[in-house]
């Protein structure tokens, strides 16, 4: 006979496990800016009831992952180009003094780690038919990886907000096959950063995630207005 002890301690596990497989769908770029999300069907796509589905909502909507409309739906927020550019720079200081802080700690095992992920990104890349979902996949891996390996778990969860804010639009480019994904111009930045790490330089490895970041950033401002609220529009984001 299981024990009743076990069962908060399993209902806790549960929660955290479908806040962690929404918090990949956000990442991944699999929904996008002012898609609503039904508890429901999130649930049955989840394999799980609607109450860990309904905590992880909640618990998304006060990160500013998700945001409440009027009509008491869910969706994933529409930033404003302004908030936008407002995290990209933030995005540059903590994500780079993450990288920089990486490369005191890059020892063979991360560095063959995150070398073998960049070279299943540009092998995928090089695909006539790429599948785009991994290829963001094996791109937030990557960055993930070097940002704990800093060992600085605040900065980590600071990162992670931010890519949960921004990640409906993050992986843009990756998932429509623009010009930049052809090119394997986010390869190349990770051939630098990688370099930096192998070779203990901090200033390097900062460079190398500022222009990946930055390269990303300039192709949706300028090309993608689509996935922004208009100028004059002062809702959410």
């Amino acid at each position: 006979m299981k024990s009743t002890i076990d069962a908060p301690a399993s209902r806790q596990t549960l929660s955290a496990s479908t806040l962690e497989q929404i918090k990949q769908i956000l990442w991944s770029g699999k929904v996008m800016p002012g898609e609503q999300l039904s508890i429901r069907k999130t649930a049955e796509a989840l394999g799980v009831s609607m109450m860990p589905v309904r905590d992880a909502f909640s618990r998304l909507v006060a990160d500013h992952a998700l945001e409440v409309t009027p009509n008491r739906s869910v969706r994933v927020p529409v930033l404003s180009l302004q908030t936008f550019t407002e995290i990209t720079r933030i995005r540059f200081e903590i994500e780079g003094m993450a990288v920089a802080e990486a490369a005191g700690h890059a020892n063979p095992d991360l560095l063959q780690t995150i070398r073998e992920m960049n070279d299943a990104l540009s092998l995928e890349m090089s695909k006539e038919q790429a599948d785009t979902q991994e290829l963001v996949s094996l791109n937030q891996r990557f960055h993930f990886a070097i940002y704990e390996a800093a060992g600085m778990p605040v900065l980590f969860q600071m990162i992670e907000s931010l890519w949960l804010r921004i990640g409906p639009i993050l992986n843009y480019d990756l998932r429509q096959g623009s010009p930049r994904t052809r090119e394997q111009v986010a390869v190349r930045h990770h051939r630098a950063l990688i370099d930096a790490l192998q070779q203990g330089e901090p200033e390097g490895a900062r460079r190398a995630v500022v222009a990946d970041i930055g390269g990303a950033y300039d192709y949706m401002a300028a090309r993608t207005p689509s996935l922004f609220l208009p100028p004059d529009d002062r809702g959410a984001g």
